[in-house]
C-alpha cells in the first residue's frame, strides 16, 4: 500500500470511520424509505383522494428520478472536491422541504414540482454520495464498508413500507407525509451535519500502470467508459422492470395477490443475502469475471420467472433473482474504482449513475408496455432477460487497457 493510500484510508480514526458508516446506514434507510418507498404505498390513496389520474401521480416520481439523474453530475464533482458533509446536509434540507410541499400540494402541478425538488434532494442523499464518501474515507477497505451500507439500505422498504401503511391507516395521505417529513428532518439533517465531520482526504493516486486515468475527461470519453454506461443502464432497466412487474407476473400465473406480495418481500430479503457474498466474490474473481457472473445470473433468474409455473418454484426464483439484484448494487458501486481507481470517483460515478437513473424511471412503464404488446408478462420477462444478456455481453468490453483509456 502506498503512503498516500495509507494516508487517505487513515484520514479518520477507527472510531470516526465507524461513526461515518453508522450515520450513513441510518440515513440511507430513512432517506430511501421516505423519499422513495413511501410513495408506492401512498400513491393509490393520493389518486383516490385528489382525483388526479394514477398515471400522472406515478409520473411525478419518474420525473423526480430524471431530476436526480441530471443533478447527480454536478453533485459528484462537488463530492470529489469538498466531501459529503455539505452536500448530504443540503440534500436533507431539500428533502424535508420537498416532502412538506408534496403534503400540502393544492393541485397536480404543485405536486409534480414538489417531486422535482425531491429529485434534487435524492441526488444528494441516496446511494451515490454515500458510496463516494465511503470509497474515499475507507480507501482499500471500501468493499466491506459498501457491503454494510447496502445491507442497511436494503432494509429501507422493510422498515418504511409497513410504517407508512400504519400511518395511512390512521391518517390521510397528507398528514402521513407531514409525519414522515418530521422523521426525515429529525434523523437526516443532524446526522449528516454532525456525523460526517472530518478531514476529506486526497484521493488514492492511480496505479502506476494506469497513470493516464488521472484525467476524468479522457476517461468519460473513452470507449470502455461509454460501454460500461450502456451496459449498466440496460441491466438497471431490466432489474427494475422485473421488480415492479413481479407481482403482475405471479398473479397472471394464478398466484394470489397476497402470496405474490410475500414473494416480492422475500426477493427483498434475497437482496440482503446476495450482498453478503460480494466481498468473497470480489477477492476470488477478476472485474470482468464477476461482472459476467452477476449479470448472467440476473438473466437466468429473469428467464426462469418467465417459464416456471409452480407457485413454490416461482417464489424460489424470486428469492434468487433478489440475490442477483442485491449483488448488482455493489457491482455498480465498485464499477469505477475497479476500472479507474478512486481519483475522480464522485464525478465519474455521477456520470455513470445519470443514465442508470433514467432507465430506472422508465422501467415500470416499459415493463407493462412489453406485457401489453407481447400478450403477457411471461413473454415480457423473456425480453427483459434478453436485454440483460446483451448488457452482460457489452460489459465484457468495459475493461480499460493499461496503455490507453479508449
Amino acid at each position: 500500500m502506498s503512503a498516500s493510500t495509507s494516508t487517505a484510508a487513515q484520514s479518520l480514526s477507527k472510531s470516526g470511520l465507524r461513526r461515518v458508516l453508522a450515520v450513513l446506514c441510518v440515513t440511507q434507510i430513512t432517506s430511501w424509505g421516505i423519499l422513495y418507498y413511501a410513495f408506492p404505498v401512498l400513491a393509490p390513496d393520493i389518486s383516490r383522494a385528489t382525483g388526479w389520474p394514477t398515471t400522472a401521480v406515478v409520473a411525478a416520481l419518474s420525473g423526480a428520478q430524471l431530476v436526480t439523474a441530471v443533478a447527480g453530475i454536478p453533485v459528484g464533482r462537488w463530492l470529489d472536491r469538498r466531501g459529503p458533509r455539505a452536500v448530504m446536509t443540503t440534500g436533507s434540507v431539500l428533502g424535508v422541504l420537498a416532502v412538506l410541499a408534496v403534503a400540502t400540494a393544492p393541485n397536480l402541478a404543485w405536486f409534480v414540482a414538489a417531486w422535482a425538488v425531491a429529485g434534487a434532494a435524492m441526488s444528494g442523499v441516496l446511494y451515490p454520495p454515500a458510496f463516494a464518501a465511503l470509497t474515499r474515507w475507507y480507501g482499500p477497505r471500501r468493499v466491506s464498508a459498501l457491503t454494510v451500507l447496502t445491507l442497511a439500505g436494503g432494509l429501507a422498504s422493510t422498515v418504511f413500507a409497513p410504517l407508512t401503511a400504519l400511518l395511512a391507516a390512521h391518517l390521510d395521505w397528507r398528514h402521513t407525509y407531514l409525519v414522515l417529513a418530521l422523521v426525515l428532518a429529525a434523523i437526516t439533517m443532524p446526522s449528516h451535519w454532525w456525523g460526517l465531520k472530518g478531514p476529506w482526504p486526497e484521493a488514492e493516486p492511480p496505479l502506476a500502470e494506469h497513470v493516464e486515468h488521472s484525467d476524468p475527461r479522457a476517461i468519460a470519453r473513452s470507449g470502455a467508459f461509454l460501454v460500461l454506461v450502456v451496459a449498466l443502464s440496460l441491466a438497471t432497466f431490466s432489474a427494475f422492470a422485473v421488480v415492479v412487474n413481479l407481482v403482475p407476473l405471479l398473479t397472471e400465473r394464478g398466484v394470489s395477490a397476497g402470496i405474490a406480495a410475500v414473494a416480492l418481500g422475500l426477493g427483498g430479503a434475497g437482496q440482503v443475502l446476495g450482498r453478503l457474498g460480494y466481498a468473497t466474490l470480489s477477492r476470488r474473481t477478476s472485474v470482468r469475471g464477476r461482472t459476467a457472473i452477476i449479470l448472467l445470473a440476473t438473466s437466468v433468474t429473469t428467464a426462469l420467472l418467465s417459464v416456471l409455473t409452480s407457485a413454490v418454484a416461482l417464489i424460489a426464483a424470486a428469492v434468487v433473482a433478489g440475490m442477483a439484484r442485491g449483488v448488482f448494487t455493489l457491482l455498480q458501486a465498485t464499477a469505477i474504482t475497479d476500472r479507474w481507481g478512486a481519483v475522480h470517483y464522485g464525478r465519474l460515478n455521477g456520470l455513470l449513475a445519470a443514465p442508470m437513473t433514467i432507465t430506472m424511471a422508465l422501467a415500470p412503464f416499459a415493463g407493462a408496455a412489453f406485457a401489453g404488446v407481447l400478450g403477457g408478462y411471461a413473454h415480457a420477462f423473456l425480453v427483459l432477460a434478453a436485454i440483460n444478456t446483451a448488457a452482460a455481453a457489452l460489459a465484457m468490453a468495459s475493461q480499460p487497457t493499461s496503455g490507453r483509456t479508449s
